[in-house]
């Protein structure tokens, strides 16, 4: 019986470590389908692209072995030095109230940021002036069948597209709210 129980354990933690690595490796198709998008809309429209959120995050394993998550863009902002550490045209400033004139891009790229904004008023906020400042935007975030989406504390909200709009949730609330987004 303890084998049975054993087996059992042990194939459950195959099939969820399988459907977490096919979930994962979704999220990097995706954003590097929308990165390689964003690009080519900004080299279309022949202005700069803005990376919202540093190709290098703050996670220490990036920063040590230079490895990105994405490009960086032309101009790359975070509010973290670390995630834009090397850029050679890094802005340290909030995606809240980025200091950039209207339609100064031709594309903004915006990777795993809003969901650590602390709440859904900032989040639109954040897709507004990613609006005002680029001619289209993309954005990429955690998919809600990620265990680690679920189990990172400083994820603050749900973030979703469908139809053109974005729709942010507070985590631990029902209810929502959409906006309509440029981009995909």
């Amino acid at each position: 019986m303890g084998n049975i129980i054993a087996f059992a354990v042990l194939a459950l933690i195959l099939v969820i470590g399988t459907w977490q690595l096919v979930v994962w490796f979704g999220e990097v198709r995706e954003k590097n389908r929308k990165y390689r998008a964003a690009l080519s809309h900004a080299l279309e429209s022949g202005k700069p692209l803005l990376v919202a959120g540093g190709s290098l995050g703050t996670k220490w394993f990036r920063r040590l072995l230079r490895m990105p998550a994405h490009g960086s863009g032309d101009v790359c902002l975070d509010i973290d030095r670390r995630a834009v550490s090397g850029h050679p045209r890094a802005v340290i400033a909030s995606i809240t109230d980025i200091p950039f004139s209207d339609k100064s891009f031709g594309a903004a790229f915006s990777s795993h940021v809003l969901e650590h904004l602390p709440g859904i008023e900032d989040a639109q906020k954040a897709t507004a002036e990613l609006e005002r400042i680029a001619d289209t935007v993309f954005l990429v975030y955690p998919s809600r069948q990620s265990i680690a989406a679920w189990l990172i504390p400083d994820h603050h909200l749900w973030v979703w597209q469908k139809d053109n709009t974005t729709y942010f949730r507070q985590r631990g609330k029902s209810g929502g709210s959409g906006i309509p987004q440029s981009g995909n």
